[in-house]
């Protein structure tokens, strides 16, 4: 039905309740509002349960890896587009909006149609993550959404198998992750550390050889220390890199080999160079 708090009507689309939304401060909206706000979103998405995802995409591999979408908004060209995604019961709710009305909300234009509340889901353990794999790659204190995102992407694209979060990374369901790594966050396994200092630990338990990357030219050319088994890449934050902590851990210091006088690339880049590298005889 349309409902607008007067005389709702049964609409022509599966879904049961579409809400038409006028003003940007309607409280109904609230999930959706002020997306560049990174600490407001950490804490509206980290306190409800819940991540926005953006475009059709995006939403539909969420929902394929099992996120319930707890509402959308979009605006009306867009209403047969996701009909399918409307449930059994058609009890997703829509807010449909208008192009300035949209903008007005978010604080920007969005070109893939639509956004989806969608539910999180727990996390699994780390030694969930780890049973099985082979390639891992953690990630210490990445605060960059969009690094977080591209490491993603790369990482399902060349064939990683999990990604260890510390526990001070950024969120991959963050909306930017999200969008840069085009979904890919739903589809490679991840989990988070409990404890920083001793974390790693639990890797070397299972087996994992501990792989440090970074630019020191004290380090080994990164094709020297794959030697097959299970391999675990440690990856630091954009400015500092890896701290003194995990770089002691760690079974060898890995470098990639530049010229030019260049001494080291944005993580991401880096991160897909060692993925390739780390996972190349896996893919033959």
């Amino acid at each position: 039905m349309i409902d607008n708090g007067r005389n709702p009507r049964r609409t022509p689309y599966p879904w049961r309740v579409v809400i038409p939304v006028e003003d940007s401060t309607d409280p109904r909206i609230a999930d959706y509002v002020r997306l560049r706000d990174v600490d407001l979103r950490k804490s509206l998405e980290g306190g409800r349960g819940l991540f926005l995802a953006e475009g059709e995409k995006v939403i539909r591999r969420a929902v394929a890896a099992g996120h319930r979408v707890r509402s959308m908004l979009m605006t009306a060209k867009w209403l047969d587009r996701f009909a399918d995604l409307a449930g059994d019961e058609g009890d997703v709710t829509v807010y449909l909006v208008s192009d300035e009305v949209m903008e007005g909300i978010i604080g920007f234009q969005v070109h893939r149609g639509a956004l989806a509340s969608m539910e999180r889901r727990e996390l699994p353990s780390v030694s969930e993550v780890l049973r099985g794999a082979r390639h891992v790659v953690v990630l210490e204190d990445l605060v960059d959404h969009t690094n977080v995102g591209a490491i993603f992407r790369c990482a399902a694209a060349l064939g990683v198998d999990a990604i260890v979060l510390s526990p001070r990374c950024a969120d991959p369901l963050y909306r930017r992750s999200v969008k840069v790594s085009m979904g890919a966050v739903f589809s490679v396994p991840y989990a988070r550390l409990k404890d920083w200092h001793d974390g790693l630990a639990e890797l070397r338990d299972q087996g994992f050889r501990l792989l440090a990357l970074t630019p020191a030219e004290s380090a080994v050319p990164i094709e020297e220390a794959l030697t097959g088994g299970r391999t675990a890449l440690l990856l630091g934050s954009e400015g500092d890199g890896l701290s003194s902590r995990w770089l002691s851990e760690a079974d060898r210091a890995v470098r990639i080999p530049m010229s030019r006088e260049v001494d080291s690339l944005n993580v991401a880049a880096a991160a897909a160079i060692a993925c390739y590298l780390l996972t190349a005889p896996a893919r033959g």
